[in-house]
């Protein structure tokens, strides 16, 4: 893991364009996918039936839900990002995401976080950080996605 500590928003405007972290991998078992599918309500097949996935998937198994990548940011985000002085950091949203290429249930993911953009708002700043979730060993990305949060001092 790769944490970074920001001294202030000052410091977060000197590092604009830089990579801010890495954070640990992740594995994705088929009990995580379940417990998904279960909060969500997604019971599709190509994430929860294995047997199936694994005969007619043409990914050769089940996979991921997207949006289970998706909402892994928030918790690779608080291992690589820290800044002092902040009472309350939120997430804001997301402006785009693409899914670049399937999590396979048994593969494990990690994601990366470049400060794109830091934006002065009443009581904080707005940041916009470029995330990839990386698979292991995997040629493309699981997830690429502009992530908005919020820092409130």
């Amino acid at each position: 893991m790769n944490m970074t500590r920001f001294a202030g928003i000052e410091d977060a405007r000197s590092r604009l364009g830089q990579e801010i972290g890495v954070s640990d991998w992740m594995l994705i078992d088929q009990a995580r996918v379940n417990a998904f599918a279960e909060v969500t309500g997604d019971r599709q097949w190509i994430h929860v039936d294995v047997e199936r996935a694994s005969r007619e998937s043409p990914f050769g198994g089940p996979i991921a839900h997207g949006y289970l990548t998706v909402s892994l940011l928030a918790k690779f985000a608080q291992e690589c990002i820290a800044v002092d002085g902040v009472k309350l950091a939120v997430n804001y949203g997301l402006n785009r995401v693409r899914f670049a290429a399937p999590v396979r249930v048994g593969s494990r993911v990690r994601a990366r976080f470049v400060l794109v953009g830091v934006e002065d708002i009443a009581g904080g700043a707005q940041m916009l950080w470029q995330a990839t979730v990386e698979i292991e060993g995997g040629p493309k990305p699981a997830c690429v996605a502009e992530m908005v949060t919020r820092w409130y001092f």
